[in-house]
């Protein structure tokens, strides 16, 4: 065993932002403009998941209730917290596509295709790429 001294904050690699085109209708000088997102801390997750929970009563049980994420408005809000450019939180571009608030105006700027791949992106550099069945199969080894 090695120690400790891997795990310690000062040695562990800070993940840069990643630089994408997330679509080639965003244009400049004839080029595809692109994106920049970076990973959230678990921290932040936490805090987007508990903002998409709510409590919903279980059928056939008086008082008793379990939470239910709403998984749509929690990729929503991860895609926004993970953008860092362009700024969503901008009211100028808000108001360009008539939106309100960054989650619409994601939804709004990017096709269906185009929102389910970045979605797929942000998802990837938060950790989320792995597979159960990777997983099992690393567990064996």
């Amino acid at each position: 065993m090695s120690g400790l001294s891997a795990f310690m904050a000062d040695n562990v690699q800070i993940t840069e932002d990643i630089k994408l085109v997330v679509s080639k209708r965003f244009m400049e000088n004839g080029k595809p403009i692109e994106w920049k997102i970076k990973p959230i801390t678990s921290d932040e997750d936490e805090a987007i998941k508990k903002a998409c929970t709510k409590k919903v009563p279980v059928p056939g049980k008086k008082n008793i209730f379990v939470p239910e994420i709403d998984y749509s408005k929690y990729l929503g809000k991860l895609a926004v917290a993970c953008t860092v450019y362009p700024n969503l939180h901008d009211v100028a571009l808000q108001d360009s596509y008539k939106a309100m608030g960054s989650e619409e105006l994601l939804k709004k700027m990017l096709l269906p295709g185009e929102y389910a791949e970045f979605l797929r992106h942000i998802q990837e550099i938060n950790g989320f790429d792995v597979g159960m069945e990777e997983l099992v199969e690393e567990a064996k080894n």
